[in-house]
């Protein structure tokens, strides 16, 4: 069935395009001088980037012809590519030309270990990697290990198979295979359609209140990285549908933010928590409010935070809730006049965009009592719970149905409703740990931590952090009679060969002993107050200063 046999109605206007690619050949149509993608000046000097700005009609163009040269080198519908472009414009052009082929982009996080890496080109059978020059020391020798051509972003493509031609746009057709940290160790690769990214931009259109984009004249800033479903999907279909642009930074840089927004006219902006508690931790001064900033949208902000952030800087931080499971079409926002600031409220489950129902259950599928926290399950409206959603992790039928039961998918977040519908994030129950935007899976650093030679037994778990909301923490059993200091030596010298930086764990607190249960489980609720303040313990060591090191080291 076509993408047009398949839906009608104003809700639906985006689906209609059935591809990405396709809404921004329509858009463009409308808006072909407006700028698409915007570099900020100091992101465009660090990448010596001749130019700043992309309009619709200049993206597109470049687009056509790099798609071209994939279809001429043989890369067409069902392909998949690796990308290791960080977030460069080179990213979304590569994206869409694959995208009008009916071919799916494998985003690459740059701080990914070789053996990170190897995991995700052999898992995900990507026909080719481009990489950024400054990655092919790293990246060359895995791709040449498996007999993976790597190339530069303007390099010559080489002949994968038979030409082929663009592919008509389908809403189910895979457009990216996004990897995210789960429960079970290693990262499980979300296949990601077109209805998927393009019910973000439905989405973001339906939206009301402190949001209600503008036809042509929104611009938004993020530093948030293209790897994830934020930069590449929320923001950048969200201005899409309304023809607006994309402001690009390498990264977040809270000295120049204020001054940013101003010189690139942004009139909003996506956050984590971490950024408005280092922005409120700068000096006061005349930029604070000197920008056309409407409104902020993201998730984790403190909520002693919150309203300190707005009445300082004079704009509306607007929380919300996704999953990369859920994509546009599981997205929330506390975005009207009842926010209920300060409490981390995330909006109320009727709200616009693609039909949505949520419930509150109990461990055991019961639901909660009014008030009462649970967790947090949600399916589509109407004959297909799952349409719009993820469409299921690669190789991993299990997973996939273990996530989805009875219809409903299961998000391991724990929330409860206030009166008036209102969800408010209470915790996450799922192992994993969420720094600075970063998802985490505790037992794949587990795994690394007990391969250590001295290592008896380990627990991973988070601990609070009021900057980055938590830090990954190691509770660790030794054995033998190896000193403190050279086991832990060993476990981070460990952890930063083979995970990306921000696994590391940032504290290390060494036990004789870990709590279990009758059959050997460890008992992680235990180890909470361990977690609260971890160098209270006679054997801990706070190893974040070292952390922070391996990421400048990687940039």
């Amino acid at each position: 069935m076509s993408a047009e046999e398949e839906i009608s109605g104003p809700v639906c206007q985006f689906l209609q395009a059935g591809s990405v690619f396709a809404l921004l050949e329509r858009q463009s149509g409308h808006y072909a001088e407006n700028d698409l993608l915007v570099l900020t000046k100091g992101t465009a000097e660090l990448w010596s980037s001749p130019r700043r700005r992309w309009s619709y009609a200049e993206m597109l163009e470049a687009i056509r012809t790099l798609s071209d040269r994939y279809a001429a080198a043989g890369l067409g519908a069902g392909d998949r590519v690796a990308l290791l472009l960080e977030n460069r414009p080179d990213h979304f052009a590569h994206w869409l030309a694959l995208n009008r082929l009916g071919a799916s982009a494998v985003p690459v996080n740059p701080s990914a270990s070789a053996a990170e890496l190897t995991y995700l080109l052999e898992h995900s059978e990507a026909k080719l990697l481009v990489r950024l020059d400054a990655h092919a020391d790293l990246a060359d020798p895995v791709a040449a290990e498996l007999g993976l051509p790597a190339i530069g972003p303007e390099g010559q493509i080489p002949r994968i198979g038979e030409t082929s031609a663009p592919a008509a746009p389908e809403l189910s057709r895979e457009c990216a295979l996004i990897y995210t940290s789960g429960t079970t160790g290693k990262p499980k690769g979300c296949i990601l359609s077109n209805r998927y990214f393009l019910n973000w931009a439905t989405w973001y259109d339906a939206q009301g209140g402190f949001i209600s984009l503008r036809k042509g004249r929104e611009r938004l800033l993020t530093p948030l990285p293209t790897f994830h479903v934020n930069a590449m999907g929320h923001s950048f279909m969200g201005m899409l549908s309304c023809g607006g642009a994309q402001i690009i930074m390498d990264r977040f840089h809270p000295r120049s933010w204020w001054a940013d927004a101003a010189e690139t006219g942004a009139t909003c902006f996506h956050y984590l928590g971490v950024m408005p508690a280092i922005l409120l931790e700068l000096p006061e001064g005349p930029e604070d409010q000197a920008h056309g900033m409407r409104f902020g949208l993201g998730g984790g902000v403190h909520p002693d935070h919150h309203e300190r952030f707005e009445a300082r800087f004079g704009v509306p931080i607007l929380e919300g809730w996704a999953m990369t499971e859920t994509g546009g079409a599981g997205t929330f926002c506390a975005a009207s006049e009842q926010r209920h600031t300060g409490t981390r409220a995330i909006g109320r489950p009727d709200r616009p965009g693609p039909p949505l129902e949520a419930r509150l259950i109990e461990e055991d599928g019961s639901e909660v009592e009014p008030g009462a926290p649970g967790e947090l399950v949600l399916r589509a409206a109407g004959d297909d719970p799952r349409v719009g959603f993820f469409s299921g992790y690669l190789k991993n039928a299990e997973e996939t149905e273990k996530v989805w039961q009875g219809g409903w998918l299961r998000t391991g977040d724990v929330m409860r409703a206030s009166a008036d519908g209102t969800l408010h994030f209470v915790e996450r129950r799922k192992n994993i740990i969420r720094r600075s935007g970063e998802n985490i899976a505790a037992s794949e650093v587990e795994g690394v931590v007990l391969s250590v030679p001295g290592v008896s037994g380990a627990a991973v778990i988070s601990s609070p952090d009021p900057l980055r909301e938590e830090e990954v923490l190691a509770v660790i059993v030794p054995e033998g009679d190896r000193s403190a200091d050279a086991l832990a030596e060993a476990v981070f010298a460990a952890c930063a060969e083979r995970l990306s930086y921000f696994k590391v764990p940032g504290y290390i607190v060494f036990r004789d002993s870990l709590p279990t249960t009758s059959t050997q489980k460890v008992q992680k609720h235990v180890l909470r107050s361990i977690a609260a303040a971890p160098m209270d313990e006679a054997r801990a060591f706070d190893l974040r200063a070292r952390k922070q090191a391996l990421r400048t080291d990687a940039q």
